[in-house]
C-alpha cells in the first residue's frame, strides 16, 4: 500500500507553498507520531549535529525534543524550491524546564518522493535566548497569516 501527502513534485510555486504551510502545521501539533507520517519509512534525517533515519527514529527524536523545547511554536517561509526540492527559513519559540524563552534561527532543506512524502531533511539551527516580553509566536500561525512572512529579528 502506497501512502500519499499532496501536493506532489514537481512543485509550482503555489504547491511549495502549499506544502510549506502544512509542514508547519504538523510540526506546531507537536504529535511525533502525525508529524512522521509527512515522512518515508527510510528518511535520513540531519537535525543540528544529531542524525536520524527511519520513522522510528524520527518519533524518538522529537518526543524528545518536544519535552525539552516547551510551549513550541512555529512559523516556516518558502526560500526556494525547484523539482522535487524545497528549501524554508524558519523560526521557533519555546522555553527549557527553567523558565528560559529562546528563539531557534534554523534553515532546512527538503526532498521528497513522487508521493509527496519527504525522503531527506537537512535542519541548521541557532538559538538565541530571548526575554519572554520579546516572544513573538505564540501558538499556531492563524489562517490569515499564512504566507506571511516573519521578520529576521
Amino acid at each position: 500500500m502506497t501512502e500519499d501527502r499532496p501536493p506532489y513534485p514537481p512543485f509550482t510555486r503555489e504547491t511549495a507553498l502549499r506544502k510549506v504551510q502544512a509542514a508547519e502545521d504538523g510540526w506546531n501539533t507537536r504529535d511525533p507520531h502525525r508529524v512522521a507520517s509527512a515522512y518515508t519509512p527510510d528518511s535520513v534525517w540531519r537535525n543540528r549535529d544529531t542524525f536520524v533515519q527511519g520513522r522510528e527514529e524520527i518519533v524518538a527524536f522529537l518526543t524528545g525534543k518536544w519535552e525539552r523545547e516547551q510551549d513550541y511554536a512555529l512559523r516556516k517561509n518558502l526560500w526556494a524550491f525547484e523539482g522535487n526540492r524545497i528549501a524554508v527559513r524558519f523560526q521557533y519559540e519555546w522555553h527549557d524546564q527553567a523558565g528560559q524563552w529562546w528563539r531557534s534561527y534554523g534553515n532546512e532543506l527538503w526532498e521528497f518522493d513522487e508521493h509527496g512524502l519527504m525522503s531527506r531533511r537537512e535542519a541548521s539551527i541557532n538559538d538565541v535566548a530571548i526575554p519572554e516580553s520579546e516572544r513573538r509566536i505564540r501558538g499556531p500561525r492563524p489562517a490569515e497569516e499564512h504566507g506571511v512572512e516573519f521578520p529576521l529579528q
